[in-house]
């Protein structure tokens, strides 16, 4: 078996996000929006599987933002999905994604050490240290107010991970937050899975460049995102490690301009605007996430893409899109769409070829 592509080819990775997650990544009340069924997912992994798409990503939610869809309530768990996923396809990467306070890194060893093995090593890692406090209540867990300890947890948890994934037999850890003796991991992943984390605090970023082979961050203006890119691997840099630097993207591709821009207009004419706002309001209650100064845009964006950077026109225009984000020295984007399995094809007859004319695919 051989190490997971992601961290072997130099190509503009693609990806999808948040498939898992009623809803998708638009926040909406329209009666087409993404059903996060098994079904779909299923048929959607497999339509990426034989498209060369690199990954698929998960959101994990335990409580949805309420508003009239209860956006984000419906969720199918992560680990147990990347399993199903990988069994179910050949060459794409999926990827668990992971709160640490609710997850003992010796369930999560093993649990990725197995997800390696199905998968002949195309799991991936996504760690959350968290950011969600009504999630957390929910857990019946107190979440930390200060990022420097929800880090501090972050990073012994992941250390204690690596340490069963590398230790040759048994060992006691005795560490400021967990205590455990006689432990060992058997099997153990072959190679290390690649490590997504998003960040946007400082000890966040001192974590991802520590441990994450990709660090996520918004786009938002792409001036400013040039400037971000540089100096996030620059700070990969000054650990002695290699952190490359991704975004997410909401895609609406349609054959013409006009037909994109009526399109996005009835995603902003759609709004659930409950869940916005209480989405907006609990990432700059708990989050570092998007620039504060940046309010009234971020708010747009959430609606349509949670966040993302928006790919809104023909094939071309995407295709702009998606070579500007490169050109910014972004290593690669998820991709969301209103309805991924519907969407998709297009995207996939139209803008990969176009992607791969330009030499970024």
């Amino acid at each position: 078996m051989a190490q997971n592509t992601l961290l072997t080819h130099d190509k503009f990775l693609l990806g999808t996000f948040a498939t898992n997650c009623g809803g998708g990544m638009t926040v909406s009340t329209l009666p087409d929006r993404w059903q996060a069924t098994w079904e779909n997912n299923l048929k959607l992994g497999k339509l990426l599987d034989d498209a060369g798409m690199d990954f698929m990503l998960p959101i994990a939610r335990w409580i949805g933002y309420g508003g009239e869809t209860d956006f984000h309530g419906y969720v199918l768990e992560t680990v147990t999905w990347a399993t199903a996923l990988l069994a179910n396809t050949r060459n794409i990467s999926v990827f668990a994604t992971v709160h640490t306070v609710a997850n003992h890194p010796v369930v999560v060893a093993k649990q990725i050490a197995t997800m390696a093995q199905i998968s002949g090593n195309r799991v991936g890692l996504n760690i959350v240290a968290g950011w969600n406090k009504p999630e957390y209540d929910a857990l019946g867990v107190k979440l930390p107010d200060d990022h420097e300890t929800r880090y501090g947890y972050a990073q012994e948890w992941f250390d204690f991970i690596k340490k069963i994934w590398h230790h040759d037999g048994r060992f006691d850890w005795d560490g400021k937050y967990f205590q455990a003796k006689g432990v060992y991991g058997n099997p153990r992943p072959e190679f290390d899975p690649p490590i997504f984390n998003a960040a946007g605090s400082g000890q966040g970023r001192e974590f991802a460049s520590r441990n994450a082979n990709f660090l996520f961050t918004p786009a938002m203006e792409l001036e400013r995102s040039k400037k971000e890119v540089a100096e996030l691997k620059a700070q990969g840099d000054a650990q002695g490690r290699k952190v490359d630097v991704m975004t997410f993207s909401h895609v609406v591709c349609r054959p013409t301009e006009t037909e994109a821009k009526a399109e996005w207009e009835r995603i902003m004419g759609n709004i659930d605007n409950g869940a916005v706002d209480n989405l907006m309001n609990l990432q700059f209650a708990h989050a570092h996430s998007f620039p504060h100064e940046l309010l009234e845009q971020i708010r747009e964006r959430m609606a349509a893409g949670h966040g993302g950077f928006p790919l809104v026109g023909t094939p071309e225009q995407v295709a702009d899109g998606l070579c500007a984000l490169h050109a910014a020295g972004f290593r690669g984007t998820t991709l969301s769409f209103v309805d991924y399995v519907k969407e998709f094809p297009y995207f996939r007859d139209t803008v990969l070829p176009l992607l791969q004319q330009r030499g970024i695919r």
